[in-house]
Formats: C-alpha cells, sequence, structure tokens
C-alpha cells in the first residue's frame, strides 16, 4: 500500500518527466526553427546579392562601353577632321607654291622681256641710220593717246616745240627720225659741255675734260675721265635751247679699258628748276645700259623722248675708271 510520500513522489516524477518531454520538444522545435531561418538567411546573402551584383555589373558595364564606343568614334571624327584640315591645308599650301612659282614665272619673264627690248634698243649708230618708224604728219596720229605720254616726261607743261625743227608734239611716243646734236662734228662747242668737280679737273685730268667725251674722239686724251668714281658724278649738255631729245650714243675710252657700264639721265628746261629724273613705264628711274668694251658704240633711244634744255648723264656703274665719249640724238619730223 502506497503511502503519501509515495504518491507525492509518483507525481513528481511523473510531472518531471513531463516537464522534460515538453522541453526536448521545445529544443527541438527551436532547432528546427534555427536550422530553417539559417538555410533562408543563406539562399539570399550568397545566391540572390550574387545574381542582383553580376547584374549591376552588367549593368554598368555596357554603360562604359557605350562611352568607349562613343569615345573612339569621336576620336575617329577627331582624328578624320585634323586628317581632313591636313590636307585642306596641304593643299591651301601646295596651291600657295604654285601660286609662287607662277608669280616667279611671270616676273622671269617680264625682266627676260625687258632685257630684250634693252637689247633691241643697243645698236651701233652710223649716220646712214634713220629711225623712220611712223609717219607723224599723217591724219591718223591721235592727239588724245600719245599727249598723255609726253606729258608724263615732266610735270610741268611742254614748253613750245622748236620752230627750225617744226616737231608736232602730238605725236611722242617715238620719235619718227633722229639727227646727231654735233658732239663729233664740233657743232657743240666746249662752253656747252660741263662735269661734276671740273675746276679739280688740274695736271695729268686737264686733258680729260669733259669737252674731249665727244663720240669717235681719238688721241690722248680722247675721252672725259672723272677725278672721282662714285654715284655722284655727271656730265652735263647744255642745248641752249628747249629741244626734243630722242637717243644717247656712248663709247668709252680709246686708249684704255674704261668705260661706263650703266646710267641714268636727268633733265630740266629751265635752269631754276629742279632735276628730274627720266622715268621707264613704272615710274621708277630708267637705268640704261652702257658699254662693255672701249670701241664699241651702244645707242639707247628714249621712248618717248625728252622735252628739255639742260641734259645730265649720271653713271652708276663703270669698269676700272669713269670714262665717257658721247652723242645726243635730236628728234626730227621728217628726214632730211
Amino acid at each position: 500500500m502506497l503511502t503519501v510520500d509515495g504518491v507525492v513522489t509518483i507525481r513528481v516524477m511523473l510531472a518531471f518527466n513531463e516537464v522534460h518531454g515538453v522541453l526536448d520538444l521545445l529544443d527541438h522545435t527551436a532547432l528546427n526553427n534555427v536550422h530553417s531561418q539559417e538555410e533562408d538567411e543563406v539562399i539570399p546573402e550568397e545566391e540572390q546579392p550574387l545574381e542582383l551584383e553580376e547584374e549591376e555589373v552588367e549593368v554598368e558595364a555596357e554603360p562604359l562601353q557605350q562611352e568607349e564606343d562613343g569615345g573612339m568614334e569621336d576620336g575617329g571624327e577627331e582624328d578624320g577632321g585634323e586628317e581632313d584640315g591636313g590636307e585642306e591645308d596641304g593643299g591651301e599650301e601646295d596651291g600657295g607654291e604654285e601660286d609662287g612659282g607662277v608669280e616667279a614665272e611671270e616676273e622671269a619673264e617680264e625682266e627676260l622681256e625687258e632685257e630684250v627690248e634693252d637689247q633691241q634698243v643697243i645698236e651701233t649708230w652710223t649716220n646712214n641710220v634713220k629711225a623712220c618708224t611712223c609717219d607723224c604728219e599723217s591724219p591718223t596720229a591721235s592727239p588724245s593717246v600719245s599727249q598723255p605720254v609726253l606729258l608724263m616726261t615732266s610735270s610741268l607743261p611742254p614748253p613750245p616745240p622748236p620752230q627750225p625743227q617744226d616737231i608736232p608734239l602730238a605725236c611722242m611716243p617715238e620719235c619718227p627720225y633722229h639727227r646727231a646734236l654735233g658732239f663729233e662734228s664740233g657743232s657743240v662747242s666746249s662752253e656747252q659741255i660741263t662735269c661734276s668737280n671740273q675746276d679739280q679737273l688740274v695736271g695729268w685730268y686737264s686733258s680729260w675734260t669733259p669737252t674731249k667725251g665727244r663720240l669717235n674722239n681719238q688721241g690722248f686724251g680722247c675721252a672725259w675721265l672723272s677725278k672721282f668714281n662714285d654715284p655722284f658724278q655727271w656730265i652735263q649738255i647744255d642745248l641752249q635751247e628747249v629741244g626734243v631729245v630722242s637717243g644717247i650714243l656712248t663709247q668709252g675710252r680709246c686708249d684704255a679699258d674704261e668705260w661706263i657700264t650703266k646710267y641714268s639721265v636727268q633733265y630740266r628746261t629751265v635752269e631754276t628748276l629742279n632735276w628730274v629724273y627720266y622715268k621707264d613705264a613704272t615710274g621708277n628711274n630708267r637705268v640704261f645700259y652702257g658699254n662693255s668694251d672701249r670701241v664699241s658704240t651702244v645707242q639707247n633711244l628714249l621712248r618717248p623722248p625728252m622735252v628739255a634744255r639742260y641734259i645730265r648723264l649720271l653713271p652708276l656703274g663703270w669698269h676700272t675708271r669713269i670714262a665717257v665719249r658721247m652723242e645726243l640724238l635730236m628728234c626730227m619730223a621728217k628726214c632730211t
């Protein structure tokens, strides 16, 4: 027979067993819950974020690829533009070089034409040669065309022509006929010919005065020799009246290799006026080519002729020394 204590003990043991079972059940349930939660947490932490990160990386990579492609395209366009610009610049440079070459060729042709023209007027003078190139008395002569050419020779109105020669000034682009002034013949007096530094031509130089500078003069003292050899020397002729000068003839010294190689010309109609340079068609001072030996005569025609009374020949270049024998040509309306 059970006692009270035994009953109590049995009840306690039963209660303890029940509590222990409940606790085991609770522990098992809690462990299952923990495992399930851990499994749920592993999936989003390991699998899902990786997929998202890969998508994000792919999305970010696409704009970067687009930007790189766009940059390459822009770079290509810029390079192409630079290349096109280089080609255009090269074309412009080539065009500039071609234009420069054409201009140089044109200048060379013009210089060649000028030299040919100068050579055409360098002729040996003889008394039998007359430049009968036009007829100034022809009714076809046009004063309106030729008159301005005459005015180019001077800033002042041209003086009336000398009556004995009866030269119509309306036909002056080129003189029809020429005659020698008289250096060689002696009709030009010694007083009409002067030079620079004439008062210093003493001693040996006294035999080489300007009056000795006559075309074809021979013997000792056969030419004018300048005491100084510089561009400031000159020999001057006074026509004693206004005339129309159409040409100049020069020679070197007869007994030595001395002559002038080039020269310019000044003129004036009145002694009180300033000297005026004879100019070419471009408005520059005309440079005439001179001699290349002591014997030959070089002729330079004036186109248009020069209306003046006083004429100066100014040597610009010379061989050894300034030495001149010369003659002037006067314009005539008719051959006589």
